[in-house]
């Protein structure tokens, strides 16, 4: 059986391939992408056959720019991964502490490591577009004054010694990726979680009762995000993840939702999966 292409944003031994991993196993193939566009662009061009898309972190919060791609490529989402994020400190073998002078990372990696490097000011830090990419430079340049701040996953790519692990300011940080593919599967109804995206009629109480029917239902809301439509004042699109236990109750809200809604979609239909 032919290995699924799964794209990501980023270089190999990222957080968004251990996403790819956790959801797949690593039995895959990886399709590299400088940016989360390109990530769609490669499914949209058949080049990858499924999409691994952080969606939000526990301290960053949610990735707005990643639900306008979702809206306007209109994959299925078909998954969850929930990755907790443990960032360590990485350099060449031999390399020591009292050697360093530049620390790289992605901007996101630095901000959560701050406490750390607030004990240290006089390292001088340099952002960058991914974690995994500054420890295959070091690697590939052969850098011995610079460590880079990424996963166990990286330094093993590419031989790296881990000098201070779980540099992290909070411990309790994950990021929620979604599984992204170009068809919702017809295959089985035994899911029970469902991202939706609609808009609601600009006056007074039109959302609470789309959420009202939701609580009568028992239907839980597990996230509401909402972005404006763009060149619209005042309109807004409502991203909302919800679960359930029994889909029946799941198909009547919907069916109620529909007459209080307009562009009414279901982004995709999937097993729950929050496991960290």
């Amino acid at each position: 059986m032919k290995a699924p292409r799964v794209a990501i944003q980023g270089t190999k031994a990222s957080f968004h391939e251990a996403a790819a991993f956790k959801f797949f196993g690593k039995d895959i193939e990886t399709v590299e992408c400088d940016s989360f566009k390109q990530t769609c662009e490669s499914m949209q061009h058949d080049e990858a056959d499924y999409v691994v898309m952080a969606i939000e972190n526990s301290i960053a919060g949610s990735l707005l720019p990643n639900y306008t791609l979702l809206r306007d490529y209109n994959f299925s989402i078909a998954g969850e991964v929930y990755l907790p994020i443990q960032l360590h400190l990485m350099a060449l073998p031999g390399v020591k502490f009292e050697d360093i002078k530049y620390v790289t990372s992605h901007p996101i990696a630095i901000r959560q490591c701050i406490d750390f490097f607030d004990q240290f000011p006089h390292l001088q830090v340099i952002e960058s577009s991914d974690t995994a990419a500054c420890a295959k430079k070091i690697r590939d340049e052969q850098l011995t004054d610079t460590v880079a701040i990424a996963n166990t996953l990286a330094a093993e790519l590419y031989g790296l010694n881990i000098i201070e692990r779980r540099i992290e300011s909070n411990r309790k940080n994950f990021t929620r990726f979604l599984i992204l593919t170009r068809e919702a599967s017809e295959e089985s109804r035994s899911f029970n979680k469902a991202s939706i995206c609609f808009q609601v009629g600009n006056a007074v109480g039109t959302l609470a009762k789309v959420l009202n029917i939701f609580a009568e239902e028992r239907i839980n809301l597990s996230k509401i995000q909402s972005m404006p439509v763009l060149g619209r004042r005042n309109e807004y699109n409502f991203y909302v993840d919800i679960e359930w236990d029994d889909l029946e109750k799941y198909d009547r809200a919907l069916r109620m939702v529909l007459k209080h809604t307009v562009n009414f979609n279901i982004m995709g239909e999937y097993v729950k999966n929050d496991q960290v």
